[in-house]
């Protein structure tokens, strides 16, 4: 199987992992269960087979998302979805309320230990598995302990040794060194499913990647895996051949699966990965269950991604019930997995969100009206809400609710963001049932258009300082009067700073522009001069926020300038645009 090309960075970060590595959640132990399961790969080549204590056993999980403290409040839930197995990234102190509380409602945990540089594409934490032995016995030394720890409790159904580190090696090394580190990594994988085997016997070893050209490198160099796991999305259905093409003589399961990614769908008319809608993710869990059920006797089962409540950009992409709130991925995994959904209230189903007028040119700060077209297969009364993420300008995950009007016929008015770029507009219906209908679409933000002429444009700008370096720098003073919106001036950081343009001769004008980039003044002064030398301030800011500030003003003079008196960040100060209007 051909590699994938290096996506924008996956948004699949470890999210049980974090918590558990930081050991935040150390609970009170509950009462002991009785001795561990006896978990087998059996069968033969094509004719596997997963076996919990003689029985067979088919995977039908999800991966876990919320703390280990709500366990007890979500694994019923779990269990009502026809979930027997759930899928975590880290396994250390912490972990033990969860093993309880799944082992005491019927659940069997894939118990992960992270290693570096998990996480696939844009992962971090480079190691040299050639030569930092340090890392590697620390790993052999901590792994064990907690296989050790954990053999014994009837949750746990096998374990699970690293997340996409193969794929993710190519964020730190390239060429000759990338396939040494790669066959260095599932050396050390190997080593590690060697330790946990001398000490648990009863419970199976798999390493996750996260595409099925990373096998190759576990077929070769990691021969004690009882198994292979593998993440995949929207192509998990080309996973069966890429086994049958390998030649590979183990089974495998999904350890993380679901609607197509943001890595592999594409661009919208604004440039941003094009997401997927509600119905479009429900269909995605149908269709990555049926590839799996129809790999028999070679796939043993799946956790799909993800049970998390997350209400943030990814969390809207993946999650089947962010904020608590059910989707229809969720009842579209119960249905796979067999229960019973005939007596459910279901989610609100959007089927159509439009941007009215031009969403290549929405003017910051003017009014942006979202036209929905929503029902209920219930006939459930709908309630709305608006959301908007700046994912694609500062890499923020939040989703920031924002006042609206709702016009009636599913028109609903807000006010557009003033920060120039592309936001992505989410439209959320509730049916006061439990579940919820989710959309987005992406804007892209402008300056608003200014009445008047520039006269600023081209002239000459000169400021009290420039960075000459660094990322898109040099950033003069120039950068800002030259009418592109992509060019900056950016100062020291440091307070004051000024950035002034010379018009040329005394000139009157009537409104100013600002366009600021993440550095943004708090506080700043609009100022005129005759001569360079003595100034009148025309304008005083003392709450400035970026974005885009327009002003109406009445000024004379040959030289304006901002004179910035304090920064809204820890770095200088930065404007895109500086525009004077007459």
């Amino acid at each position: 199987m051909s590699r994938p090309r290096t996506p924008v960075r996956r948004f699949t970060a470890p999210l049980t992992a974090g918590l558990l590595a930081a050991g935040a959640l150390a609970l009170p132990a509950q009462q002991a269960h009785a001795a561990g399961s006896v978990v087998k790969v059996t069968g033969t080549q094509g004719n596997w087979q997963l076996t919990v204590d003689g029985s067979p056993y088919r995977i039908k999980g999800l991966t876990w998302g919320p703390a280990v403290a709500d366990a007890d409040r979500y694994l019923p839930d779990l269990k009502s979805m026809g979930v027997n197995t759930i899928r975590t990234w880290g396994t250390d102190a912490t972990s033990k309320p969860l093993f309880d509380s799944a082992a005491a409602h019927g659940i069997k945990v894939i118990a992960g230990f992270w290693l570096q540089p998990g996480g696939g594409p844009g992962s971090g934490g480079c190691v040299n598995y050639v030569t930092d032995t340090a890392y590697k016995n620390q790993m052999l030394d901590e792994f064990p302990k907690w296989v050790q720890e954990y053999k014994n409790n009837p949750g746990i159904l096998m374990w699970n040794v690293g997340n996409e580190s193969v794929l993710g090696l190519q964020n730190c090394y390239s060429g000759a060194e990338l396939e040494r580190q790669r066959d260095a990594y599932t050396t050390f994988v190997n080593d590690v499913a060697k330790k946990i085997h001398g000490i648990d016997p009863d419970h199976p070893v798999t390493s996750t990647d996260a595409w099925g050209g990373a096998w190759p490198y576990y077929k070769k160099n990691a021969p004690d895996l009882d198994l292979y796991a593998v993440n995949s999305y929207n192509a998990l259905c080309d996973i069966k051949s890429a086994w049958e093409q390998g030649g590979y003589t183990k089974p495998y399961i999904v350890t993380e699966t679901g609607p197509a990614g943001e890595w592999e769908v594409p661009d919208d008319a604004n440039g941003v990965p094009q997401e997927p809608a509600d119905q479009a993710k429900a269909d995605g869990y149908t269709r990555a269950w049926n590839c799996v059920t129809g790999h028999q006797g070679v796939a043993l089962g799946a956790t799909m991604f993800h049970y998390g409540t997350e209400y943030d950009f990814g969390g809207i992409w993946f999650n089947l019930l962010p904020g608590g709130q059910k989707r229809l991925s969720y009842y579209a995994v119960k249905r796979a997995y067999g229960a019973d959904t005939a007596h459910d209230n279901t989610p609100p189903i959007i089927t159509g969100l439009s941007v009215e007028g031009d969403a290549g040119k929405v003017q910051a700060g003017r009014d942006l009206t979202l036209s929905v077209r929503a029902t209920d297969p219930d006939g459930d009364p709908l309630a709305y809400e608006v959301l908007d993420n700046s994912m694609y300008i500062d890499q923020s995950r939040q989703l920031v609710p924002l006042p609206f009007t709702d016009l009636g016929g599913g028109r609903l008015r807000i006010t557009a963001p003033d920060r120039p770029g592309v936001w992505k507009m989410y439209v959320k219906a509730t049916d006061g049932k439990g579940n919820v209908g989710v959309e987005t679409r992406s804007v892209r933000v402008v300056p608003p258009t200014v009445d008047g002429t520039d006269i600023a444009l081209g002239r000459a700008a000169t400021a009290s300082s420039y960075q000459t370096g660094g990322g898109d720098c040099p950033c003069p003073a120039a950068g800002a009067v030259d009418g592109k919106p992509a060019t900056r001036w950016a100062s020291d950081w440091s307070d004051p700073q000024w950035l002034q343009v010379d018009l040329g001769s005394r000139t009157t004008f009537k409104h100013v522009q600002l366009v600021w980039e993440t550095s943004y003044a708090k506080a700043y002064a609009i100022q005129t001069s005759d001569d360079g030398q003595n100034w009148r301030t025309v304008r005083q800011v003392t709450d400035g926020n970026g974005g885009v500030d327009d002003f109406d003003v009445a000024g004379t003079g040959r030289y304006v300038r901002v004179n910035g008196t304090a920064r809204g960040t820890g770095w200088g100060y930065s404007l895109y645009e500086f525009g004077v209007y007459s």
